[in-house]
C-alpha cells in the first residue's frame, strides 16, 4: 500500500492518527502479527485445558463468577441435544450486540476512523488475544471506507469505551449501521458493498474489540490538533488587536519572558514580536495618534488632502496652565491628548497576552504527552503474557499470564481533557475582551464607537458581534465543568469507579469548535479596527503635510486664552504638524497585514450598516479553515 500508515503497537503518532482520520490507508506491521497469533494461539491452548478465564470462559463485569458450560443449557432442555453452538462464540457475540446501545447524533467520519486505527494499532501489540484474520478483517474494513455509525453518547470512559467500540464491532461481524460512499446503510450491506465477509468472534475478541479507551483517545487528538492551529490563531488575532489599538511591545521582550520562562508564555511572546514586525503603528508615540470624532459635512472643507475621508479627526492641547508638575513630561512628549492615553500600559487583555494563551498551550501541551502514550498503549482486559512462562516451571500459575487490571480506565485521559477543558473558555474570553475593548468607545483608544461613523445616529456597526462573542464564550464557560470529578457506578457496582473521559474528550472537541469562532468574531472586528487606526494616522499625517499651523490647528481644540498663549499654541501644533508630516505611511505587522489583505478579499470594509450575517459566516470559514493564519505564515517565512 503506497503511501499507507504502517501500525505496530509501538509508533502510531499524532500526526499519523490525523492522517488516518483523514482517509489515509493503514497496513499491518508482520513482525506485529507473529505476536498477535502466538497469543491468540495461547488463549486457544488454555480453553482447550479447560481454564478459567475472564472473559473468555467467565462472563463479563458482575457475570464473571460465572463459568461457562459445555452447551446452551435451554437450548438442550428444550430440543433434547446439544445443538453444537459454542458458548465461548456466542459470548463474545452477545457481548458486542448487546453493548452497542449508544444514543444521539452519530460521530463525524474523522472521529469513527481515528477510533478505527487506534484500536487495530493496540491490539498489534500481542496482549489481547485476537486472531491475526479478525485484525486483518478489521484493516480492510477501515481501508474500505466503511465508516461504522457511532452515536456520541454511551461511554462512561470504563471499561473504556465499550458501547462506542460495540458499535465498530457490530458493523465487523455483519450488524449495525454504517456509512459507505456517501450512504448510511445496514452494517452487512456495507461489507457485501466493499467486497468484505462478516466475521465470526472467537475467544475473547468481543471483548478485545470494545474493552479500550479509543473513543477518548480519537476524539482528544483531533481535538488537539485543532486546538494547535485556533491556539496560532489566537495570536494573530491578538496581533491585530495589539496593531489596531497601536499597542506597546515592550511587554513582548524576550528578556521579560526570559524571568519567567514558562514554555508556552515564551513561546506566545515570540510569536507575538514576528506577527508584529514591522508595524509602525505599534509603539508610535502617543501624541501622534488622533482621536476619531464624527464626520460633517464642514470637516474637511478646508483641509488641503486629497479624497476626504469618512471621519473627523482631532486631538485636545494641553495649555501651559495645565501642565503645573509635569512640565518634563510634555517635554518628552507633545501637549496633545489624542486617542491614546498617556499612561505606559495596555489593559490586560493586551498586556498579558502571553501569560494568559501561553498556560492555555502548556495545558495542550500536558494533554499531548498523556495522549501521546496512550497512543501506543494496551488498554483492554485481561492482558494476555503468553511468554510469561518463558524460565519458568511448566506449572506456572496461569494468572501470571492471563491478568485482569485497569487498563481500561480513562482517568489519565480524562484528566488531561479536563486541563484543557477549562483552558479553553479562558483563550475565548480573553479574545471577547478585547473585541468588547475595540468597540466600547471609553477603551478604545480614540475609535469610533462600535467601529462605525455614525454620523446620523442610524448605524449600530460592530455592536452585535460582541454580543454574539460574549454569548459563546458564556456557553464555553458553562461546559467547563469537569466530567471526571463526577463519576456513576455502572454494571451492578461491579465498575464502581468511571472517568467519564469519553465526555470530557467529546466536549473539548465541540468546544475548540467553538472557540474557533470567537476568535473568527475578534480578527472580523479588529480587522474593522485596524482599517480605521491605519486611516485615522494616515489622514493627520497627510493633512499635516499639506497644511500649514493655522490650517491644522483647526483640527485642535483647547484654551487658548489671550494672545501669548495663542502663540505657543501655534508653535507648538507646528511642531506636532512637522513631527507628523516626516512619518512613513502607517502600517501594521507584516504578517498582520497579510492577514488582514486574505480578510479583505472576501469581507470589505463597513463604511456604513448592512446585512452581516453572511460575511460573519466568512469570517468563521476562514479561521476554520485556516486561510488567515495560512496568509500569516506565508508573509513571516517570506
Amino acid at each position: 500500500m503506497t503511501g499507507a500508515i504502517r501500525l505496530d503497537g509501538n509508533s502510531l503518532t499524532r500526526a499519523q492518527l490525523v492522517a488516518v482520520a483523514q482517509g489515509a490507508s493503514v497496513e499491518l506491521d508482520a513482525g506485529a502479527l507473529v505476536a498477535v497469533e502466538r497469543a491468540a494461539e495461547f488463549l486457544a491452548e488454555q480453553v482447550r485445558r479447560e481454564e478459567p478465564i475472564y472473559g473468555v470462559s467467565t462472563g463479563f463485569g458482575s457475570n464473571a463468577d460465572k463459568l461457562l458450560g459445555g452447551h446452551p443449557m435451554r437450548d438442550a432442555q428444550l430440543d433434547g441435544a446439544p445443538p453444537g453452538r459454542s458458548l465461548h462464540v456466542e459470548l463474545q457475540h452477545n457481548l458486542i450486540v448487546t453493548h452497542a446501545v449508544c444514543v444521539g447524533e452519530p460521530f463525524a467520519a474523522d472521529v469513527v476512523r481515528a477510533m478505527l486505527c487506534i484500536r487495530i494499532n493496540t491490539l498489534l501489540r500481542g496482549h489481547s488475544g485476537i486472531r491475526v484474520p479478525t485484525l486483518r478483517a478489521l484493516a480492510a474494513m477501515l481501508n474500505a471506507g466503511i465508516v461504522p455509525v457511532v452515536p456520541q453518547l454511551g461511554s462512561v470512559g470504563a471499561s473504556g469505551d465499550l458501547a462506542p467500540l460495540s458499535h465498530l464491532a457490530i458493523v465487523l461481524i455483519g450488524g449495525g449501521e454504517a456509512f459507505f460512499a456517501g450512504e448510511r446503510m445496514p452494517g452487512a450491506q456495507a461489507l457485501e458493498r466493499a467486497g468484505l465477509q462478516p466475521v465470526s468472534l472467537s475467544y475473547k475478541e468481543g471483548l478485545a474489540l470494545n474493552n479500550g479507551t479509543a473513543q477518548m483517545l480519537a476524539t482528544g487528538v483531533l481535538a488537539l490538533h485543532r486546538l494547535d492551529a485556533l491556539l496560532d490563531t489566537a495570536d494573530l488575532a491578538a496581533a491585530m488587536t495589539i496593531d489596531a489599538f497601536a499597542g506597546r511591545l515592550g511587554a513582548f521582550a524576550a528578556e521579560v519572558h526570559a524571568l519567567r520562562p514558562h514554555p508556552g508564555q515564551v513561546r506566545v511572546a515570540a510569536n507575538l514580536r514576528a506577527l508584529l514586525e514591522g508595524s509602525s503603528l505599534a509603539d508610535i508615540a502617543y501624541h501622534l495618534v488622533p482621536k476619531f470624532r464624527q464626520w460633517q459635512p464642514s470637516s474637511w472643507t478646508d483641509a488641503p488632502i486629497a479624497g476626504q475621508p469618512h471621519f473627523d479627526i482631532g486631538w485636545d492641547w494641553v495649555s501651559t496652565t495645565q501642565r503645573h508638575g509635569r512640565d518634563r513630561f510634555y517635554q518628552r512628549f507633545r501637549p496633545f491628548r489624542g486617542g491614546k492615553k498617556h499612561q505606559p500600559q495596555d489593559s490586560y487583555s493586551l498586556r498579558c497576552v502571553p501569560q494568559v494563551h501561553g498556560a492555555v498551550r502548556d495545558a495542550v501541551e500536558q494533554a499531548k504527552r498523556v495522549l501521546d502514550i496512550e497512543l501506543n498503549s494496551v488498554t483492554d482486559n485481561p492482558l494476555v503474557f503468553p511468554d510469561a512462562q518463558a524460565g519458568h516451571a511448566d506449572d506456572l500459575p496461569l494468572e501470571r499470564q492471563v491478568i485482569s487490571a485497569g487498563h481500561f480506565h480513562g482517568m489519565p485521559l480524562a484528566l488531561a481533557m479536563s486541563y484543557v477543558k477549562a483552558a479553553i473558555p479562558v483563550l475565548a474570553s480573553i479574545s471577547e475582551r478585547r473585541l468588547n475593548k475595540l468597540v466600547d468607545p471609553a477603551t478604545n483608544d480614540g475609535l469610533p464607537p462600535f467601529l462605525i461613523g455614525n454620523e446620523d445616529g442610524t448605524e449600530s456597526g460592530h455592536m452585535i458581534v460582541q454580543y454574539t462573542a460574549a454569548a459563546i464564550v458564556n456557553d464555553l464557560a458553562s461546559r467547563a465543568m469537569p466530567a471526571s470529578v463526577y463519576s456513576i457506578p455502572t454494571s451492578a457496582n461491579a465498575e464502581d469507579h468511571v472517568s467519564m473521559g469519553a465526555n470530557e474528550a467529546r466536549h473539548v472537541l465541540a468546544m475548540a469548535d467553538d472557540l474557533g469562532k470567537v476568535l473568527a468574531l475578534e480578527l472580523y472586528t479588529a480587522a474593522q479596527a485596524l482599517d480605521l487606526r491605519r486611516d485615522m494616522v494616515d489622514a493627520a499625517r497627510r493633512l499635516a503635510g499639506a497644511s500649514d499651523a493655522e490650517e491644522f490647528a483647526r483640527k485642535v481644540h483647547g484654551d487658548i486664552g489671550d494672545a501669548a498663549m495663542r502663540t505657543t499654541f501655534l508653535a507648538e501644533v507646528d511642531g506636532l504638524r512637522g513631527e507628523l508630516a516626516a512619518i512613513p505611511p502607517p502600517q501594521p505587522g507584516r504578517a498582520v497585514a497579510a492577514a488582514h489583505a486574505a480578510m479583505r478579499t472576501v469581507v470589505p470594509f463597513l463604511d456604513r450598516d448592512r446585512e452581516l450575517g453572511g460575511e460573519v459566516a466568512t469570517a468563521l470559514r476562514l479561521v476554520a479553515d485556516g486561510t488567515l493564519l495560512a496568509a500569516a505564515k506565508a508573509a513571516l517565512a517570506n
